[in-house]
């Protein structure tokens, strides 16, 4: 007798079970190799061959491709290992056990995405290459919550996956073809402290920022008047100050103040492209007044992915589902799928309301239809 992967139940307790918090803060970041090994197990259990792809510079992330079949073209299944960080005192239940109630699983990942992966996996039981046309892969990544490294990697290789791809981030079953992408800039002035009783011992950076910052909301409305794309519920690039810091003392002039932004980008801007209007305003104000000045992304940034309506994958997944494909406001790996010559659509049975917060849950009864799903997928991609 053959081998094959566990039950499902027992794959969703494995994953579960095996804590992956990725997380820029190293006090809470963990190594992804135990569930990518557990998942390693189970594939090559099923018949796939199995490759395990260490990221280069970062110890213990690592991600998985495991292929069913052979030749060019295929679809991918893809997944990210890793969840954020969890407040273990505000759960009602373990968040490290698969917990059945009230006709849902709780857990840490349930929704946000490890279940995903071993639905991917169920839905392929008992296939074989010879039932394949073109192959089948299923694709586990590294820190999606975090820095996206596991997606940079595989773009950074260069090397072609399937033709077609389906990211099972929690979408409540419905198919998104589009998201905005997501930038994070650090804005820093530096001027010259002094005796607050008299300006003209220093050069306040406070100041400056104050001028700087309302350039930056001119240039938010600016965006606002002239980009719009009616998918999204909020039609619009939007800019949002979220931190400020400056000075340390009333009686001190402020010698150095950063600000640190949020920017949402729609489909159709480059975000190398407002980095660079960015940096022109902001300097153009500094250097007026005589301050130092540093612009400077917080991460790399997520781009913005608009997979064609018309896409072969796009049509399937409505046909599929039944719903028109959406947009939504969460970044996701789908840019860099992108970037590899995929046609990506996201689509899990999760949703993005139980994402990130305690009692994370996954309805139970979204499970049959997700596997149907993924063996529709299959099926169109992998076998006609």
């Amino acid at each position: 007798m053959s081998k094959q992967a566990p039950a499902l139940l027992p794959m969703l307790q494995g994953l579960i079970g095996t804590l992956s918090v990725s997380s820029l803060a190293p006090a809470f970041d963990h190594s992804n190799r135990p569930l990518i090994d557990l998942l390693a197990g189970w594939l090559d259990a099923a018949g796939f061959r199995v490759e395990i792809l260490p990221i280069p510079g970062h110890p213990g992330k690592t991600n998985l491709l495991a292929t069913l079949g052979a030749g060019p073209g295929g679809l991918v299944l893809a997944g990210h290992t890793d969840t954020v960080p969890y407040d273990e005192p505000y759960w009602s239940y373990d968040p490290l056990a698969l917990t059945e109630a009230d006709g849902r699983y709780y857990g840490l990942g349930t929704s946000d995405m490890k279940s995903f992966l071993a639905l991917a996996i169920e839905a392929a039981r008992g296939l074989t290459p010879r039932d394949l046309t073109r192959p089948l892969m299923i694709l586990a990544t590294a820190d999606e919550e975090s820095s996206m490294t596991g997606a940079r990697a595989l773009v950074d290789t260069g090397r072609p996956l399937g033709r077609y791809a389906v990211i099972g981030e929690p979408t409540g079953l419905r198919p998104v073809r589009t998201h905005k992408g997501v930038m994070g800039e650090a804005v820093r002035l530096i001027g010259r402290s002094g005796h607050a009783s008299d300006p003209r011992l220093g050069n306040n950076a406070m100041e400056g920022m104050h001028e700087a910052l309302t350039a930056i909301l001119a240039w938010r409305d600016e965006l606002q008047r002239t980009h719009h794309h009616p998918a999204f519920a909020v039609p619009y690039p939007t800019i949002n100050p979220g931190y400020i810091h400056g000075g340390d003392n009333p009686n001190r002039i402020c010698g150095d103040c950063e600000l640190h932004l949020d920017l949402r980008v729609l489909p159709g801007l480059d975000p190398t492209d407002l980095r660079d209007e960015l940096t022109r305003r902001v300097s153009a104000i500094a250097e007026r007044r005589g301050l130092a000045w540093v612009v400077e992304p917080l991460f790399p940034p997520i781009p913005p992915v608009e997979t064609p309506a018309g896409a072969a994958i796009v049509r399937a997944g409505e046909a599929l589902t039944g719903y028109a494909a959406e947009a939504v406001g969460f970044g996701t790996e789908a840019p860099f799928f992108d970037q590899l010559g995929m046609q990506t659509l996201i689509l899990g049975p999760g949703d993005i309301a139980q994402a990130h917060q305690p009692d994370e849950f996954l309805e139970i009864a979204r499970i049959p239809p997700t596997i149907e799903l993924l063996r529709g997928f299959i099926r169109r991609f992998c076998m006609a």
